[in-house]
């Protein structure tokens, strides 16, 4: 056992998280919390895991679904390009490794969604594999104890890290589960962000950032960029029965396979647009008021536009569009805006 290890594994024994849902040697269950704790925090994720386990029970569950199935129980939790990629990598298994998640974490990190952390994390979670992780909080405790400086998102930083983490695992494959977890559970818990408890670190009497006072410099803050502003007009097209028109978006970029409301540039393409993409005409009524939602790379201003429909072809001109009530386009699955827009008084 290297110095680091034992001590962060002694402090784990007493200190750490012990009751999580997905602390088994289940490689289905393991990997699928670390698809969802991507960017994610564990109280958001806990109530969807809950679900998706009781829907999707296996692998072979999960990869029987249609798409649709998987991307409404999504819905709400963002970043919907993981549970693609989930539903993709669970068709794998089933495929190309008889349903049973691969020992080797680099076979691991050919299943779509999975980086070479994640797959070191599911190897050692789930089979005791002697292998690094470096997961935002392992980043963060890594840097400020070695007091490396550079943001560990630049290839030369990161690389060092990965030589750092490689060198600090404990020679013991077996005590790798609860080293993993240790190292994950004292970024999340004690080396936090912005109010690190370093007098209830085990780490800190060798931490660098701590002897030097540096906690709040380390790790090196992203170089800041000016975030890109974007405009978009939803349209909210009623029926006679009150139904909603939505459109399934095309499976890649932005809320990919999703339904959504149909979308124009400006408030005036809205009537010329949905003449000829759906063979709708309408009235389209005063615009609600606009909202914002950012996502990681840019800022999004939705302008609702509710309007009615007073005259339309036979069929919609478009099969990706279909009409839903209300109730049906919320257990669907749709982006949070929407979610928003539907589920907001007035």
């Amino acid at each position: 056992m290297t110095p680091f290890a034992e001590r962060l594994i002694a402090w784990h024994a007493s200190h750490g998280r012990h009751d999580l849902p997905w602390q088994v040697s289940d490689a289905y269950r393991v990997w699928l919390s670390e698809i969802m704790l991507q960017q994610t925090q564990v109280t958001t994720v806990l109530p969807y895991y809950a679900r998706f386990l009781e829907r999707f029970p296996g692998v072979a569950d999960l990869a029987a679904a249609p798409q649709d199935d998987v991307l409404a129980l999504w819905s709400g939790l963002g970043y919907y390009s993981r549970a693609r990629n989930l539903h993709a990598a669970a068709r794998m298994v089933m495929a190309r490794f008889d349903g049973a998640f691969p020992r080797d974490p680099a076979q691991l990190a050919e299943l779509p969604g999975i980086g070479r952390s994640t797959a070191a994390a599911i190897a050692a979670f789930s089979y005791a594999v002697r292998t690094p992780i470096l997961d935002g909080n392992v980043k963060r405790v890594l840097t400020r104890w070695a007091g490396i400086a550079g943001f560990p998102g630049e290839r030369a930083v990161e690389q060092r890290l990965w030589r750092l983490a490689e060198d600090l695992l404990p020679h013991d494959a077996s005590a790798m589960p609860a080293y993993t977890q240790a190292q994950m559970d004292l970024g999340a818990t004690v080396c936090t962000p912005r109010k690190p408890a370093c007098m209830a670190c085990p780490l800190s009497d060798d931490c660098v950032a701590r002897i030097e006072g540096r906690q709040h410099e380390l790790p090196t803050p992203k170089p800041k960029k000016t975030i890109p502003e974007r405009n978009t007009v939803m349209l909210l097209i009623a029926d006679d029965a009150g139904r909603l028109l939505l459109e399934q978006r095309p499976p890649s970029g932005i809320w990919g396979g999703l339904w959504s409301l149909p979308e124009v540039a400006t408030t005036l393409d809205a009537e010329p647009a949905c003449r000829s993409r759906f063979g709708l005409d309408i009235e389209a009524g005063p615009a609600g008021a606009d909202f914002i939602h950012v996502f990681t790379h840019f800022r999004l201003t939705i302008t609702p536009l509710p309007a009615r429909v007073v005259g339309h072809a036979p069929v919609l001109r478009e099969t990706a569009g279909r009409w839903f009530t209300r109730a049906e386009a919320l257990a669907a699955g749709i982006p949070t805006p929407l979610r928003k827009l539907l589920t907001r008084p007035g």
